[in-house]
């Protein structure tokens, strides 16, 4: 898919990020994750981008997010596969690459992690891992690989593939300036966790659209909310937060890391066999499974 084709597919849509399930050998397991995805497919999103924060990348080697973009292509059908991609530097270009050869449409690029960058080794960065592939790159603006306005522009004028910008950081301030300064050029995508509590806000900075990780067990929940963001049906999204989004915060809050272990709890819940999380994260206890439940019972 060309980039620009991918960039005009996810500017205005629903994104989710599909768990990626381990077997009780820790080893990824395929076929639940398939069986996820077709029913997913079944709802209308812009797109699901496979092994990403929600699907435990940071967890994953270079070859098993492979492995997932290569089982991802093979249910998806003519939708775009995006897969997240990280690391340092050489790794992620080694990892865009084979990303493509598999069969991937994008790539959502995540932090370097651990140490501190200046801002020109972030472009420097981004640039190489643009450079090393021919798909689509969506840039995620959050911990240690943050970018400027001005440096989003440089970057856009030397990367033709760079298509897309997300915010994970809660800075409105130079969400706003990249909007404002780079208008069409890019896709806009609000990342902050549970980000439906924050979506609002950043409409109002530019940015038109989300990423849902509660998509993955109540996806008419999800899109119940999303229509009424993208009709500026304030009330709605209001009640909706008050009922469902809070409360799911609440469970999500009681622990370090659960922003992916609840979600997956809920995958599982809903009867796909999700597996475990991967350490350092740790799974809900059996109290707290049964707030999940309660809490996807009262969204039906």
């Amino acid at each position: 898919m060309a980039p620009n084709e991918l960039r005009e597919i996810i500017r205005h849509g629903l994104l989710s990020f599909p768990v990626t399930p381990f077997d009780d050998q820790d080893r990824f397991n395929a076929k639940p994750f398939q069986d996820h995805l077709e029913w997913l497919a079944s709802y209308p999103v812009a797109g699901l981008i496979v092994a990403g924060g929600t699907g435990e990348m940071f967890s994953l080697t270079p070859g098993e997010v492979v492995d997932v973009v290569r089982a991802a292509r093979a249910v998806s059908g003519d939708a775009p596969v995006i897969a997240g991609c990280g690391y340092g530097t050489r790794i992620a270009c080694d990892m865009a690459r084979d990303i493509e050869a598999a069969g991937g449409d994008g790539i959502l690029l995540l932090p370097h992690y651990l140490t501190e960058a200046p801002a020109d080794g972030v472009a420097d960065r981004i640039r190489a891992v643009c450079n090393a592939t021919n798909m689509g790159v969506i840039v995620y603006n959050r911990g240690q690989a943050r970018v400027s306005a001005d440096q989003l522009a440089s970057l856009t004028d030397e990367c033709p593939n760079l298509i897309g910008f997300k915010d994970g950081t809660g800075d409105i301030d130079t969400v706003r300036r990249v909007t404002v300064t780079l208008g069409d050029r890019l896709s806009y995508i609000g990342g902050m966790p549970t980000h439906e509590l924050f979506a609002q806000a950043y409409k109002g900075a530019g940015m038109p659209t989300y990423s849902s990780a509660v998509f993955n067990f109540v996806p008419e929940t999800a899109l119940k909310f999303h229509a009424a963001f993208m009709a500026g049906d304030n009330a709605t999204c209001e009640a909706m937060l008050r009922d469902f989004y809070y409360p799911f915060a609440r469970i999500r809050d009681r622990k370090t890391g659960y922003a992916v272990s609840a979600v997956k709890a809920g995958v599982r819940l809903l009867g796909f066999d999700a597996g475990p999380v991967r350490a350092p994260l740790t799974d809900l206890t059996e109290e707290e499974m049964a707030m999940m439940q309660t809490l996807i019972d009262s969204a039906r």
